[in-house]
């Protein structure tokens, strides 16, 4: 019996915080993901991140990985250049609009906020992101691909743009059903923990 219980620990912690890091980083992410388990999943069933993913995911169903890359592309050029028509067609949107209010209201804990679709394609976020695409991402693959109710807290980075420490945590999203339909990325500032 002693030698499923550490397994079994080790298997529910591979789902919280990534493996790759030490016994000292896995006691700094335990806060993160004690808040986002109680500050930021409660709010995951709201329909206005419901529907506006069940709604994304049904016009992106049949995206190419040709198509995915040329938005992504698209995206991209527009960080970098005048023309910001597809980010200002996301960052205006009804969702964008919610979670830049739960940002807000968060205190300063939340720097960032984005909310992706089964394909990994943005469908609302707080800021602008660098790219439009985050299905080759951990971020993404280790929640959405991990399945129901995955939560992966990445580690503790310097945020360069808010010159705050953060970790991004990212949590599976899924319809009443329990179905994985996208995933939401939090990026938490520590030191307001």
């Amino acid at each position: 019996m002693k030698k499923i219980v550490p397994a079994f620990l080790l298997a529910c912690t591979a789902f919280a915080m990534p493996m790759r890091v030490s016994m000292a980083q896995d006691a700094k992410l335990a806060p993160i993901f004690d808040y986002v388990k109680s500050d930021v999943t409660p709010w995951l069933n709201d329909p206005a991140i419901i529907e506006a993913v069940k709604a994304q995911d049904a016009t992106n169903a049949n995206l190419s990985a040709a198509d995915i890359d040329a938005l992504d592309k698209k995206w991209r050029a527009e960080v970098d250049g005048s023309d910001h028509s597809m980010i200002d067609g996301v960052l205006n949107n009804a969702l964008s609009k919610f979670l830049q209010a739960k940002k807000e209201a968060s205190g300063g804990k939340i720097t960032e906020i984005f909310v992706m679709d089964a394909k990994g394609l943005n469908v609302g976020q707080s800021d602008v992101t660098s790219d439009y695409w985050q299905g080759d991402e951990g971020k993404f693959q280790k929640s959405f691909g991990a399945g129901k109710d995955a939560v992966f807290v990445d580690e503790i980075e310097k945020d360069e743009s808010t010159q705050t420490l953060q970790s991004q945590a990212s949590v599976t999203i899924s319809d009443d059903k329990g179905t994985p339909i996208g995933a939401i990325t939090v990026g938490v500032n520590v030191d307001a923990l």
